[in-house]
């Protein structure tokens, strides 16, 4: 048997991984690179190389491993460069400042530990920041390859996380145990800042660039590489600190505050403390906490105990108000419009300080004494200047209550323009602010009883005496003025009534301007409607109608050649009857129908009513012209002769007067023309004579008798009291300084009424409110053919709103007395009403 010879086979050499003896060359490049870039050694470095050489890393599919082992290295020298300086700076004084509260170290030492630790922390990162920047740059190659493939976070983001997690959220090993306060460096971070702010807020000065910088990092950190934005290490850890922080700072400032201050420094120094963080989060913080450290000062520096500032004796809100401190309600009013968009908290108190002001102008009415008369305030009689000028005058009980009437409504007005400045310069003419103020005005003005008749003496006063001399946007005060205390009224009915009497008297003494009062009335029929207004206009037509008659009789008479040199002149005002009250036309409630007096004129006034009533009907028919004596004057031409015996003074010589007087008083002085010397007429007599209503009269002769400029009548007894066993002789010894004078009027359709007067204006006005609440009950039913009760209650205030405001047991009232009237018929059944045709 053969054998093959054996073959000798060389030793095989052990296989050599290409890859792997390349890339640990090319890393000992890169790692020395890295080196000097952290040393700030990269000018001698050749980017162009270092490119290429992670690119022929990533081209032997080595990506992974250069990712980890740039990670690895940045680890290494945090741990063995950066650590170790930080913690130097972390002594046991910087922990208590830290942790312990309140710090036991100065302010100053405070701020210089805390300082130097963020400037320790600034410049390792900074300096990381900037070598993180150099990496990705020689690593482009690696994040375009490899992270974008795998999904990692790229190699800049990847070694800057590493800073939070090796540096911020490092616990230094056995230093915080050898310190007794475990920790780790963010904490330490936080509670520096923390305490760097407080002292600002302190009034300290501090390095607010280097605490930009540290936020700045917190904002570029986030808690994960996936860097997702309200993951930002700012949002998740600091900023809730650093609101915790602010909320006891703010909750104990306010507390020192209400114990050692007022409201006016505490409504300052929030206003203050607001721009103060809003401007360190501009500039210092961040700007993405500015809206919470703002909700933290107004919660618990305003709010929290704003009551209790606001309710402070001499400084709260009321004194704020009384003393028209205008720049603290300002502050209020912003800081609470922050807050809340009600301003329930500011509207509340403003309300009840207008009805307390509102009540106190009425008890203040109560506690004055009217009876001397104002500077500048006349008598009795707005009719004639005060008698005596210069001399303090005793004003009559009705006098009295007209004061009253204007002082009640200058005040409130006063009141108004007071809260319409805050509203103005204040409030910043907010609409919820001046709704609140508006309905707190209606509730006390409608409180008070006699509101509708003090606003119509109110406006009756201003265009009596008050607008001759006022420029026209003057007068446009006024006006407006009188309609805002309207648009107050609920009940304008009321209202209506008095003002119809008002402008009766204004407009047949010519008392005021005919253009202002229709100004007056064009703004009324503006606000209320023209319904409102429609009497007030018909009085304006009869004025103007009866002036082109009073023209055209005069024409008339002219032309029939009449040369009696005694004529008397007829001024005519044709009034209808609907139109003007019955005060003026002679239609008193207190005076019987059938006992109604007519007035026995003179002959002479006789003719000239004949001749006036004869060319009336020439081209009308079926009219009748009833003659009213209560509501005309006459001006009379009077000669006082001289007085014997007397040979020097005015009483020596011829005297000449013109005399204005009411229409009864003309009759009355006429009387007079035809007695001698030294007689007399009685008070009887002059009544029979004259046919003069016996108040009226009254009111006439003390008018003649007792007025002092005006005496041209001498009574007997010589009283201040006009009785029926009274007698009058003609006052020879008259004299006058003027040569016009003006009678006064006491019976001035402008005074205020008394109680009795009062409540029979109320009855009138409440018959006047059955009729119109009748009215509406049968318009809506007719519309709407059938309601239940609550239905129809409702519709019928809210249209007569704007008149007044119905009561419930007045429309009830009224709806029973229509069922009864067969105007409605009930719903068996159901509480409803069917309208009957």
């Amino acid at each position: 048997m053969s054998s093959r010879p054996s073959r000798i086979r060389p030793v095989r050499r052990p296989i050599i991984n290409k890859e792997t003896s390349e890339f640990e060359p090319c890393w000992q490049t890169i790692r020395d690179a890295l080196v000097d870039i952290h040393k700030q050694n990269a000018g001698r470095l050749s980017f162009e190389h270092l490119y290429r050489t992670s690119y022929k890393i990533v081209l032997l599919r080595k990506g992974d491993l250069l990712y980890e082992r740039v990670k690895e290295f940045e680890e290494e020298w945090f741990r063995d460069h950066i650590m170790p300086r930080i913690a130097d700076l972390i002594s046991p004084n910087l922990v208590n400042v830290a942790f312990i509260q309140p710090p036991t170290a100065s302010a100053h030492e405070r701020r210089h530990m805390g300082e130097s630790f963020l400037r320790g922390i600034r410049d390792a990162w900074q300096d990381h920041n900037t070598s993180m920047n150099m990496v990705a740059d020689i690593l482009m190659y690696l994040d375009r390859a490899y992270t974008s493939s795998t999904k990692n976070a790229s190699i800049y983001t990847a070694t800057l996380g590493l800073f939070r997690d090796h540096i911020l959220k490092n616990s230094l090993g056995t230093a915080s145990t050898d310190l007794e306060h475990p920790f780790l460096v963010f904490d330490i971070l936080n509670a520096v800042m923390l305490d760097l702010i407080n002292l600002e807020r302190d009034g300290h000065v501090i390095d607010r660039n280097l605490l930009r910088t540290i936020s700045s990092m917190l904002e570029d950190l986030y808690e994960t590489d996936e860097e997702i934005e309200h993951q930002k290490l700012y949002l998740t850890v600091f900023e809730p600190r650093y609101i915790e922080n602010s909320s006891v700072f703010y909750g104990n400032e306010c507390e020192k505050f209400l114990r050692d201050s007022d409201a006016s420094s505490w409504l300052r120094h929030t206003r203050r403390r607001l721009l103060e963080e809003q401007d360190r989060c501009e500039t210092t913080i961040s700007i993405l906490s500015s809206d919470k450290i703002a909700r933290v000062v107004q919660t618990d520096l305003f709010l929290s105990r704003m009551d209790e500032f606001l309710a402070m004796e001499g400084s709260g809100l009321r004194s704020m108000i009384d003393n028209d401190r205008l720049e603290d309600l300002t502050i209020l009013y912003q800081l609470i419009s922050q807050v809340d968009r009600t301003k329930t908290p500011l509207m509340v108190p403003l309300q009840s300080r207008v009805m307390e002001l509102g009540l106190e102008i009425e008890q203040t009415l109560k506690n004055t004494d009217f009876s001397v008369p104002a500077a500048g305030a006349g008598a009795e009689g707005e009719d004639g200047d005060a008698a005596e000028k210069g001399k303090s005058q005793t004003l009559t009980a009705a006098a009295q209550q007209t004061a009253a009437a204007i002082k009640w409504v200058d005040d409130v007005l006063q009141l108004k323009d007071k809260f319409d400045n805050f509203w103005a310069n204040c409030f910043d003419k907010d609409i919820m602010i001046q709704s609140a103020i508006t309905k707190s005005f209606s509730d006390f003005i409608n409180m008070f009883p006699r509101s509708s008749e003090f606003v119509s003496l109110f406006i009756d006063d201003n265009l009596k005496r008050g607008i001759r001399g006022k420029t026209e946007a003057e007068v446009d005060v006024v006006l407006d003025k009188a309609i805002v205390l309207l648009r107050y009224l609920t009940d304008r009915d009321l209202f209506e009534r008095y003002y119809q009497k008002h402008l009766a008297r204004r407009l047949l003494h010519g008392k005021s301007e005919i253009h202002t009062e229709k100004e007056m009335v064009l703004r009324m029929k503006s606000e209320m409607g023209k319904i409102f207004t429609s009497k007030f206009e018909g009085m304006f037509k009869d004025i103007e109608l009866s002036k082109d008659l009073t023209d055209k009789y005069r024409d008339h008479i002219s032309s029939l050649g009449d040369v009696d040199t005694r004529k008397i002149d007829l001024n005519i005002s044709l009034l209808t009857t609907n139109n003007w009250p019955p005060e003026v036309m002679g239609r008193n409630v207190n005076q019987e129908e059938g006992t109604k007096l007519e007035c026995t004129y003179p002959s002479g006034i006789k003719r000239l009513q004949e001749s006036f009533f004869k060319y009336y009907l020439k081209d009308r028919s079926g009219r009748v012209i009833t003659w009213v004596g209560s509501a005309g004057s006459a001006d009379i031409k009077c000669v006082f002769p001289k007085v014997p015996g007397k040979e020097s003074g005015p009483l020596s010589k011829e005297r000449r007067y013109e005399l204005n007087v009411s229409t009864y008083g003309m009759i009355v002085l006429l009387l007079f023309n035809d007695l001698g010397d030294g007689e007399t007429l009685s008070f009887e007599e002059i009544q029979a004579q004259t046919n003069i209503p016996h108040v009226d009269l009254t009111r006439t002769l003390a008018s003649l008798s007792i007025a002092p400029k005006a005496r041209v009548l001498l009574k007997n007894p010589t009283t201040k009291n006009i009785k029926p066993t009274d007698t009058f002789s003609f006052n020879s010894q008259f004299v006058s300084r003027t040569i016009k004078i003006k009678a006064p009027i006491i019976s001035s359709l402008s005074k205020v009424e008394g109680d009795e007067e009062r409540k029979e204006t109320e009855k009138k006005n409440d018959q006047t409110r059955a009729h119109v609440v009748d009215a509406a009950i049968v318009r809506i039913m007719k519309q709407r053919k059938q309601l239940s009760h609550t239905q129809l209650t409702t519709e019928v205030i809210t249209q007569l709103a704007g008149r007044f405001k119905p009561d419930v047991s007045l429309i009830k009232k009224r709806i029973e007395d229509l069922l009864v009237r067969e105007y409605l018929e009930r719903v068996e059944g159901e509480s409803a009403y069917k309208y009957l045709a």
